[in-house]
């Protein structure tokens, strides 16, 4: 993934039956964000370019929650 992943003239990224690029949102879901995880504050302007960003440098959600299980799991057996 990486931060213009919405933009469909980047040669990346298409949506698989849709003639356009993928959404912000579908970007999110496609790295494991939860589906109504809110990138900025209701209170702030949604900037397209800075949310693309956060996603796109986002290490995915779950690959975080398997790293984070795999180190428990072995600071448990080492007794640690």
């Amino acid at each position: 993934m990486t931060t213009q992943c919405f933009g469909y003239g980047n040669g990346r990224f298409g949506h698989p039956e849709q003639d356009r690029a993928i959404s912000l949102r579908e970007a999110a879901l496609f790295q494991t964000f939860p589906e109504t995880y809110a990138f900025v504050s209701p209170d702030k302007k949604v900037s397209v370019k800075t949310v693309g960003k956060l996603i796109g440098n986002a290490v995915p959600v779950e690959l975080g929650r398997v790293i984070g299980k795999s180190i428990k799991a072995h600071l448990e057996k080492i007794n640690v």
